[in-house]
């Protein structure tokens, strides 16, 4: 079981595992010196938590201003319970849990990979270059301190060079965002469809972001 404390404003974000429920008091010391509102969200992968259980829990991150509180888990039984309690509670695949995680859990991470699409409020962070294998919706923000790779319809916000890199770069199968920036320089998405389905790659020519084919060298 994991729980997952962010304030999506601040990008503060923690995670923590527990075991078990009932010796929550055992790891109330880790909520302790959280200051700020956030929300929290548990994620449970093949247990069975009670309503007994998660109410208890439910009250100690009522001290720490968590709030709204979500559960995600693919057993029936957390679900049940969680309604009980009138928690937001969503019956959700192993694999989906297991991508939502990722979400949050990218801190230490330099390069990623993620498989699946990201939708309206959720976002992705990198700390090297960034490379997601399917759809960006909009209303989704993905960003990275190198490159952007999105091998599908990228149709969010995309941000590369966070750390003020202007040589990174944003590519796409098929790029219409809502927004780009790389480095301090930023762009709005075009408002026409990109008129053909073949790759394209964003950069910085003369303090402006242009958009090119994205010619993949396959010699080396």
């Amino acid at each position: 079981m994991e729980i997952v404390l962010n304030n999506p404003k601040s990008k503060y974000a923690e995670i923590f595992s527990l075991k078990d429920l009932d010796n929550i008091n055992e790891n109330l010391k880790k909520f302790s010196s959280i200051k700020e509102p956030v929300e929290a969200k548990i994620f449970v992968i093949n247990e069975s938590i009670s309503s007994h259980q998660l109410s208890k829990f439910k009250n100690i991150l009522n001290k720490i201003s968590a709030y709204p509180l979500k559960i995600y888990s693919n057993d029936r039984n957390t679900i049940l319970a969680g309604k009980s309690l009138k928690i937001s509670s969503n019956f959700v695949s192993e694999q989906e849990i297991k991508n939502k995680l990722h979400l949050f859990n990218t801190i230490e991470i330099e390069d990623i990979l993620y498989e699946g699409t990201l939708r309206s409020g959720d976002r992705i962070s990198s700390n090297g270059n960034l490379c997601i294998i399917g759809d960006v919706n909009p209303g989704a923000i993905v960003s990275a301190e190198k490159n952007i790779y999105v091998w599908g319809k990228l149709l969010g916000i995309a941000f590369a060079g966070k750390g003020g890199d202007k040589n990174a770069s944003i590519a796409s199968l098929y790029l219409k965002p809502v927004q780009l920036r790389i480095a301090d320089v930023i762009a709005i998405g075009p408002k026409e469809k990109p008129k053909s389905y073949y790759p394209e790659i964003a950069v910085i020519d003369s303090q402006t972001i242009v958009i090119n084919p994205y010619i993949i060298d396959t010699k080396n």
